[in-house]
C-alpha cells in the first residue's frame, strides 16, 4: 500500500469517523445481544433522541458563530411547563389553571416557541450589543429562566406539584405514530425532529443567514469588513436557536406526558457534546446538519444500548466523556494544523 492510498484512507477515516463510530457502536451492542437490532429498539432510540436532536440543531447555530448556549436546557424546561400548564384535562383534579376553557393546543405551543424566541432574541442582544461573552450572558440567562420557571411553577394552587393530566391530542404529538402497534411504525415526533432538520439544513446551506454564521465563526473581522452586520445576524441566529429550544420543550412536555421545572437539566452539556462529537468546531466556523444528527444518535446509542445490554450507568458516563474529550481533542489538532 503506497503513501497515496493511506492517505485516501486517512481522509476518509477523517471525514466520515463519526458515522463509523455509530456503526460501530450498534454492530458492538448487537453482536453481545443481537435484540438490540429490533425495530422496536430503533424507534424508541429515535423518539427519545428527537428532542434532543432539535436542541443540538439550536445549540450548533450559535457554536457554529463561535459562542455557546448555557441557557438551552433551562429553555427546555420553561416551554416544557408553560405548554404543559395550559393543555390539562377538564376534569383533572389539579389543574395548573382551574378555570380556563379548552383552547386549541396550537395556542400553547406558539405561546412556548415565542417564549424560547424572545429569551434567544436576548441572549442574541446581550452578547451582540453589550458584547458580553456568550459564556457569561447565556450562563445568566440559564439561571434567570430557571428563576422565572420555578416561580410560575410554585403560584397557586399548583404550588410546585408536577403538571399532568395532559390532553391526548396534545400528548399525541409526542407519543402517538403513523403505522400499526406491534408492526414497523414511525413516531410523529421523529417526523418532527426530521423537518426541523430539514428546514435547518436549508438555512445553514441556501440562505443568507447560513453563510452569514459560518463566516463570523470563520472569522469576525473579517467578517465586519466584508459588509456583514454581525450584530442583527446574531441576534437573528440566537433568536432562531431559542424558538428550537421553546419546541423542544413543547416535545418534552408531550413525550413524557407532563412537566415539572426541572425538565431540561442539564441538557444544553448533551447538546453541545452532540455537536462536537459530531464536528462542529468549539473555535467557530465548522459544522453539518448529518453530523449534529449523528451526535445526537451516538449518545442515543449509547444511552439505550448500554443499559440494554446492562451496562453500569457510571460506565456509561465514563465512556460519554472519553467520547468528548477525544472529540475535542480532535477537533482542536485539526484547529492548529490548519494554522
Amino acid at each position: 500500500m503506497d503513501s497515496l492510498q493511506v492517505k485516501k484512507i486517512g481522509n476518509f477515516m477523517t471525514q466520515y469517523a463519526i458515522y463509523i463510530v455509530l456503526v460501530v457502536l450498534v454492530i458492538g451492542i448487537a453482536l453481545y445481544d443481537p435484540g438490540f437490532l429490533q425495530l422496536s429498539i430503533l424507534r424508541d432510540i429515535l423518539s427519545q433522541s428527537s428532542t434532543r436532536a432539535i436542541i443540538a440543531l439550536g445549540t450548533a447555530c450559535i457554536l457554529i458563530t463561535g459562542g455557546t448556549d448555557l441557557s438551552s436546557g433551562r429553555v427546555v424546561g420553561l416551554t416544557a411547563v408553560v405548554s404543559a400548564s395550559m393543555l390539562q384535562m377538564m376534569d383533572y383534579p389539579r389543574r395548573f389553571f382551574p378555570d380556563m376553557p379548552e383552547i386549541s393546543i396550537f395556542i400553547p405551543i406558539a405561546i412556548a416557541i415565542l417564549a424560547g424566541l424572545v429569551i434567544g432574541i436576548i441572549n442574541g442582544v446581550i452578547v451582540a450589543k453589550f458584547r458580553v461573552p456568550p459564556f457569561i450572558a447565556t450562563l445568566g440567562t440559564m439561571v434567570m429562566v430557571y428563576g422565572l420557571n420555578s416561580i410560575y411553577f410554585d403560584t397557586k394552587p399548583n404550588e410546585s406539584q408536577p403538571i399532568g393530566g395532559l390532553r391526548s391530542e396534545f400528548t399525541n404529538l409526542g407519543q402517538g405514530y403513523i403505522g400499526k402497534d406491534g408492526s414497523f411504525s414511525i413516531p410523529y415526533i421523529v417526523l418532527i425532529a426530521l423537518g426541523v432538520a430539514i428546514i435547518t439544513w436549508i438555512i445553514f446551506n441556501k440562505t443568507r443567514l447560513g453563510k452569514n454564521m459560518y463566516a463570523i465563526g470563520g472569522n469576525i473581522q473579517a467578517a465586519t469588513v466584508s459588509g456583514i452586520h454581525v450584530a442583527r445576524n446574531l441576534i437573528y441566529i440566537y433568536a432562531f436557536a431559542g424558538a428550537l429550544y421553546g419546541l423542544s420543550g413543547v416535545l418534552e412536555a408531550s413525550r413524557t406526558g407532563g412537566a415539572t421545572n426541572n425538565y431540561g437539566n442539564m441538557y444544553e452539556l448533551d447538546a453541545i457534546a452532540a455537536c462536537v462529537v459530531g464536528g462542529v468546531s468549539t473555535s467557530g466556523g465548522i459544522g453539518t446538519v448529518p453530523g449534529v444528527l449523528a451526535g445526537v444518535l451516538i449518545f442515543g446509542v449509547i444511552n439505550y444500548g448500554l443499559t440494554f445490554i446492562g451496562v453500569s450507568p457510571y460506565w456509561q458516563l465514563i465512556i460519554k466523556g472519553l467520547i468528548i474529550v477525544a472529540a475535542v481533542g480532535f477537533d482542536i489538532r485539526k484547529y492548529l494544523a490548519k494554522k
